[in-house]
């Protein structure tokens, strides 16, 4: 049986390793990785529009990594529009973006696996290694392959121009040019999933500290001397 100490840090490690799990699929399954400003260049050039007026041409974009949706301002009022990534990855960089969904998923997978081994070590001592800190270390260590997905999907926003082929998808009239885009709260919590692991392989690291055990004090026996003995 594991001491006390071991307990509550394998314990905090399985939080952890919980809270990186939920924060993976909760970015995975929602839409607002990007968010951006989006202008009508073609409604522009068409009215000779001037900065007074370029207000009424500017809509926004969002995406995740499976769906999205913009809302166009060409003159006509707003348009709004969803945008699903199974069609649309056949535009973009495909084997990128696959890579980047394929890293976070073995992330998910590697961070139930270290949730699994940390429970382990909170109710037993193993007996061989790989199922103790050095397997800990092993599997926290490959659930950050999400970091190379997060940085996958930021490589392809900044250097491929993903906003702006997300934006112009399917537009035939109208040419969209994106004014500025930014990573939004679901980007963030993949790389708070990140900060995770690290914050794992920590707490299991303080698992080997060996805290000094409370001393208890015998109660001394009482003294018999030859003197007792006469009376």
């Amino acid at each position: 049986m594991p001491s006390l100490w071991k307990r509550i840090t394998f314990s905090v490690a399985s939080a952890l390793c919980i809270g990186s799990v939920v924060l993976l699929v909760v970015a995975l399954s929602t839409e607002r990785w990007v968010t951006g400003r989006i202008l009508c260049k073609t409604g522009v050039e068409i009215v000779n529009a001037s900065n007074p007026e370029l207000d009424q041409f500017i809509g926004s974009i969002y995406y995740g990594l499976f769906q999205g949706g913009k809302t166009k301002r060409c003159g006509l009022g707003d348009r709004r529009s969803k945008i699903y990534f199974p069609k649309l990855v056949r535009t973009l960089n495909g084997g990128l973006h696959m890579m980047v969904i394929l890293f976070l998923l073995v992330a998910v997978g590697f961070a139930l696996v270290s949730l699994s081994f940390c429970i382990y070590n909170a109710r037993k001592v193993p007996y061989q290694s790989i199922k103790g800190h050095k397997g800990l270390y092993l599997w926290n260590f490959i659930a950050l392959f999400g970091a190379l997905g997060v940085l996958c999907f930021l490589a392809a926003v900044r250097h491929h121009s993903l906003t702006e082929r997300v934006a112009n998808f399917r537009e035939h009239l109208f040419v969209l040019v994106v004014l500025d885009d930014s990573l939004d709260w679901s980007f963030w919590l993949g790389v708070g999933s990140i900060a995770t692991h690290f914050a794992v392989c920590g707490v299991v690291a303080m698992s080997r500290i060996k805290l000094p055990k409370p001393e208890i004090k015998k109660p001394e026996e009482p003294t018999v001397s030859a003197v007792d003995l006469l009376y």
